[in-house]
């Protein structure tokens, strides 16, 4: 028998040490226990989460500037769904949630491959989103939001775009919008649902439609099938949303519980084509006696029309947009309807087109055009090089109206952000929100065509809380005369103001508070125009395009009436008429809380000032 010696002997145990502790770690790095959770790391981008304890959500931690993780949803070790999450890297912003009740009774496994660049699986296990994914009963979804809009819809998480799949029935309007559940940027795009009985306060619902196999789930519009030519019962809400995968084609989903639950039709997709179309909007067309589509097709910069007896086959009939109007964005988001022309029995019908970039100030904007249709063919009566703007603000998007409204309203409402900078507005719970619902007429302006009227919706008047500050009649010279605002609700109000120019050149309407953040409306009678500066203070570096000064037509006259609607993050000015909209976001630090006026020579008279208090009553 050999005998070793103690120096013989280390050596050989320092081996087997070593070995052990490597194999120690290779169990940990194969599969790591958090609460509920089994955790195996099988790659440097690559790891598989395994829900032994199941619970109502998989909270997931998010990092903005993380890149995007592919998250396979695997049920019964078959994939039900797919979707990107930007998994926590360095530090974590926020939580998301996944609802796990779906799937109750069943075995959930999350195949995740992400997108980060670590050399090996040590390090990737690293991550700061496995310290935080955690399985729970609850998810916060309470407001830490400085900039959350009071008065605005705004999704309770996530991001939003193009509102989308509005209409009207038994009540209730309800709205639909492009939403990422995963994330407060753009990505994942799902049908979020929210409803009202008063178009301002807003209950929120489960997501109404999913990305399937076709693809995502893109803008598109919905009807009531009154007479069921569909087939699938009457009364049935039926939506027609673009599916966006490797190509877009159009998809049908009905429901038949007033919206809350959508079936996908099993015979999708509904209308192909070899050029890139989406956003479908659709309408029933009384004297021709067929459904009316709107297709955009977006590259080509034109609308497409097609009709059909039962929403489910459809012909192409015609085009609309080569030459017209602005042509340096993709055309999107577009809406056909019939509107009355103010102080006459006359209708003409106007095309909403929807156009990124290409806005009057830079990004994307919302233009129309005014004609007449057939039930086949748009006629524009304005010449193709014209262009006419609904709103002339940087933060007016995808404006498209609610179908069955009740006594034959046109309510329109619009994302509110742009494009250029909506993945970097200063919030991280949600982003964006909603214009406010505005009704629309027509009116002949004083060169004899005809514009869109657009005024807020009688409903946002129930919004004024408390007693009016009511600040009459003053003068105002090259010194600035103030006003308080409201104290209560952070300053959040309307304001509604008659000037009389009289001497004056331009007259200047600043919003301020002490900290010397303010935002500057001009009344400019040499140039007739109205503009609004948002350029002073206020976080506004956070994108190069932010920064701007945007400016409206307003032709010189003898009065001028405004309503300023004030929010959280946005200033709405529209003339009292409706003769004009602008709408921008704004980020004070501090709320606003005084408004002045002033004139660069002269002097001018204010006939009226009166300030109400805004609050939603839920």
């Amino acid at each position: 028998m050999k005998h070793y010696s103690h120096r013989t002997l280390l050596p050989f145990l320092g081996k087997v040490i070593v070995t052990s502790l490597i194999i120690i770690m290779n169990i940990g790095i194969c599969a790591a226990q958090s609460a509920g959770l089994k955790i195996h790391y099988l790659g440097a981008n690559h790891s598989l989460v395994q829900v032994r304890e199941p619970q109502k959500y998989l909270l997931l931690p998010v990092e903005e500037a993380a890149p995007e993780a592919t998250v396979n949803v695997l049920v019964n070790n078959k994939t039900d769904r797919s979707f990107q999450v930007r998994l926590a890297v360095n530090r974590i912003d926020y939580l998301v949630p996944f609802d796990l009740e779906q799937y109750k009774g069943k075995t959930v496994t999350f195949d995740i491959h992400t997108g980060n660049s670590r050399a090996n699986v040590r390090d990737a296990m690293a991550d700061a989103c496995w310290k935080e994914l955690k399985l729970s009963d609850t998810f916060d979804d309470a407001n830490r939001e400085e900039f959350r809009p009071l008065y605005h819809h705004s999704p309770l998480y996530g991001w939003m775009n193009d509102p989308n799949g509005m209409f009207y029935k038994d009540g209730e309007y309800h709205l639909y919008y492009q939403w990422n559940p995963y994330g407060s940027m753009w990505g994942n795009m799902n049908w979020g649902h929210s409803s009202s009985k008063d178009l301002i306060s807003w209950q929120h619902h489960p997501v109404a439609i999913q990305p399937n196999g076709l693809g995502t789930v893109f803008s598109g519009s919905s009807v009531v099938d009154k007479d069921n030519t569909a087939g699938f019962g009457k009364g049935a809400v039926i939506a027609i949303y673009t599916s966006a995968g490797a190509s877009q084609m159009q998809s049908l989903a009905y429901s038949l519980d007033n919206g809350m639950t959508f079936h996908v039709y099993e015979n999708n997709p509904i209308i192909a084509a070899d050029k890139e179309c989406r956003d479908p909007n659709m309408f029933w067309h009384e004297k021709s006696g067929k459904w009316i589509l709107i297709l955009a097709a977006a590259l080509e910069k034109e609308m497409w029309i097609y009709s059909s007896p039962d929403l489910k086959n459809w012909t192409k009939e015609s085009s609309f947009g080569h030459g017209y109007g602005a042509q340096d964005g993709v055309w999107e988001c577009p809406d056909l309807m019939e509107l009355p022309v103010r102080g006459t029995d006359r209708t003409k019908w106007v095309l909403i087109c929807n156009i990124n970039p290409g806005g009057p100030f830079g990004g994307s904007a919302a233009q129309y055009f005014v004609g007449d249709f057939d039930g086949k063919t748009f006629t524009c009566d304005t010449k193709p090089e014209i262009t006419k703007w609904m709103d002339y603000g940087k933060d007016h998007y995808a404006a498209v109206s609610w179908s069955n409204a009740p006594e034959k309203r046109h309510t329109v409402i619009a994302w509110m952000s742009n494009w250029q900078y909506a993945n970097n507005v200063p919030t991280k719970q949600f982003r964006s929100a909603n214009t406010l619902p505005r009704d629309i007429e027509l009116y002949e302006g004083s060169d004899g065509e005809l514009y869109l009227a657009v005024i807020p919706a009688p409903e946002v008047n129930a919004l004024r809380a408390g007693k009016a500050l009511k600040y009459g009649s003053f003068s105002a010279g090259t010194k600035k005369v103030s006003r308080k605002l409201p104290a209560e609700n952070s300053g959040i109000c309307e304001i509604n103001l008659e000037l009389v120019p009289r001497s004056a050149g331009k007259v200047y309407i600043t919003l301020s508070n002490d900290k010397d953040e303010r935002t500057v409306m001009t009344y400019d009678l040499e140039n007739s125009t109205f503009s609004m500066d948002r350029t002073a203070r206020g976080l506004t570096d956070f994108n190069k395009d932010f920064p701007a000064i945007t400016v409206a037509p307003c032709p010189a006259e003898a009065k001028l009436r405004l309503r300023l609607f004030v929010d959280r993050c946005s200033v709405e000015a529209f003339e009292g008429d409706g003769r004009f909209a602008m709408t921008n976001l704004v980020f004070p630090q501090h709320p606003y809380t005084t408004v002045s006026v002033a004139v660069d020579k002269g002097r001018c008279k204010v006939n009226d000032l009166t300030v109400n208090s805004l609050k939603v009553n839920n």
